[in-house]
């Protein structure tokens, strides 16, 4: 292209970029499509040919010098079905005109790092990369429905208001990334329905001012760890990894799709799932409002992990697909309200939630408490009292008194088979006489059993008193009583003298009833320490 100062037609322009030229003085669309079928897409094999081709180096020229508008109208860049040849390089330039490209096939990469956009949209683009490390826009930056070869960065770009790769299909670049965006700022909504990605998306320390959307979304990365590595995320709303209801599809010729193709589908409706075939990353994440995996499904290998590590939010609904493989971590997880049905979490070996905190419990269909229990067994390969104490306090906050003694009572006896002979023995009497203290009922049952039993053995037998002249009067019951209740003394156990095998009797009743005492006491004192 011959050069031209800023503002100045080129000489040696085609026809369709002499359209382009007069469509951008008007603010009007430069439409090169044919209508033909199949023709118009960008993404078809169909050759197109020089009248619907335009330079890059005239894009650069009308968005950074371009002419000064038709008196009246407001300059813009809108192309429709355009082929545009060469690196369109805009780096470090200021674009101060309204953008959008839709059903456009780029040729080579678009080069746009540190440049500064009003808005910009790129919809249904054919495009082999977009590099844009430290973009900046005041408004948008859309991207919906196109399909990216080689990757797109976003590395601490800030955007404006609203970031939109909504049904976008995007590949891998060199080093394995899909979108590489860490340090990124969106100032309102992030939204990536039904996207597509094939590498890792990673979105370290990024941050979204409002709502973060991946309903139905694709993320698959068969070449490395993580599918989606986004630690110390910070999203002000709710972050949705959901499944998206179909039964409304926008139309593929609106120039600017709306925002939020559909919602988390309800009971019976057609829905596509969020998806993520490879590791995901969210460990010192920040949530405002709530995490949500509603009919999340994710497939791993056994190394990979769902890592949730020091996440914080108020709300964490984890009601997806049970894993067959791979990990759910949320060691050190801080969560007001957790939502989770009995089918979601994995099985044995297959979690660790070593400090997680939670308050309330909020299950969606039937979670009995044995299953519970399985869960937190699940979680401790070896065993560990804190997920069971941290069970047991949630569920006496919510009036559960009785199922959060069957928690810690279920502590106790896994916390058995720990100890060596001796104390396991010991907790094996515990458990057969008093359940731990935590059924003081069979501790009373006990005793009556014991006292009858006492007294009718000694209503067969009395002893000679000790001192003939000083001994109360014989009462079977009530020296078998004393003979069972230690440190209390009723006065009768030291009056008689019993010899030979009685004597084993009393020893026995004696020994039982220090038994007893000290399992009660021992449950007792957990009891009144938990509370």
């Amino acid at each position: 292209m011959t050069e031209a100062r800023a503002g100045e037609e080129p000489a040696d322009l085609t026809p369709a970029e002499r359209r382009m030229w007069e469509a951008y003085r008007t603010g009007s669309v430069c439409d090169l499509s044919v209508r033909g079928a199949d023709r118009d897409d960008p993404h078809a094999e169909h050759v197109w040919g020089p009248e619907r081709t335009v330079r890059a180096q005239v894009v650069a020229l009308l968005l950074l010098h371009g002419p000064s508008p038709v008196p009246g109208r407001v300059a813009s860049l809108k192309l429709r079905g355009v082929r545009i040849t060469g690196r369109l390089d805009l780096s470090g330039g200021t674009v101060g005109p309204y953008v959008e490209l839709q059903s456009c096939r780029f040729d080579s990469e678009i080069q746009l790092s540190e440049t500064r956009f009003g808005t910009l949209r790129l919809v249904n683009c054919a495009i082999p990369r977009l590099e844009a490390a430290r973009l900046q826009t005041e408004g948008d930056l859309h991207l919906p429905r196109c399909r990216v070869a080689r990757g797109i960065r976003l590395t601490d770009a800030q955007i404006g208001t609203d970031l939109l790769v909504s049904q976008a299909v995007v590949q891998r670049d060199s080093k394995g990334r899909a979108i590489t965006a860490d340090g990124m700022s969106v100032a309102q909504d992030f939204q990536g329905e039904l996207l597509e990605t094939y590498g890792e998306v990673s979105l370290r320390g990024a941050t979204v001012g409002v709502s973060m959307n991946l309903r139905g979304a694709r993320l698959r990365n068969p070449y490395g760890k993580y599918a989606l590595n986004a630690p110390q995320l910070t999203v002000e709303r709710t972050l949705y990894l959901t499944s998206i209801a179909l039964d409304y599809v926008p139309g593929t010729n609106s120039s600017t799709p709306p925002y939020g193709l559909g919602l988390t589908p309800a009971r019976g409706q057609h829905a596509q799932r969020f998806e993520c075939r490879g590791g995901m990353r969210l460990d010192d994440g920040r949530f405002g409002d709530a995490i949500d995996f509603f009919g999340a499904r994710f497939v791993l290998t056994e190394e990979q992990e769902i890592s949730l590590r020091r996440i914080q939010t108020p709300e964490f609904r984890f009601v997806g697909e049970r894993l067959e493989r791979g990990r759910v971590v949320v060691s050190g997880a801080k969560v007001v309200k957790l939502v989770d049905t009995s089918t979601s979490w994995p099985g044995p070996g297959g979690m660790s939630m070593q400090g997680f905190v939670y308050e309330t419990l909020a299950p969606r269909g039937h979670f009995p408490l044995t299953r519970r229990l399985e869960w937190v067994e699940a979680a401790t390969p070896e065993y560990s009292p804190e997920p069971y104490e941290r069970l047991a306090a949630v569920l006496r906050a919510g009036g559960e008194d009785s199922d959060a003694r069957e928690v810690l009572l279920a502590k106790q006896r896994r916390r058995r088979g720990t100890l060596p002979f001796a104390a396991k023995a010991w907790g094996y009497l515990q458990d057969w006489t008093v359940v731990y203290g935590y059924r003081p009922g069979r501790a009373a049952l006990w005793m009556a059993v014991l006292w009858a039993a006492g007294a009718v053995l000694f209503s067969r037998h009395r002893p000679p008193p000790i001192k003939e002249n000083e001994h109360p009067e014989w009462d079977a019951a009530l020296y078998a009583l004393d003979l069972l209740l230690p440190v209390i003394d009723l006065g009768q156990q030291a009056q008689w003298k019993v010899q030979g095998g009685w004597q084993w009797g009393a020893a026995a009743l004696i020994l039982l009833g220090w038994i007893l005492a000290t399992t009660v006491a021992a449950g007792a004192s957990r009891v009144l320490r938990r509370g």
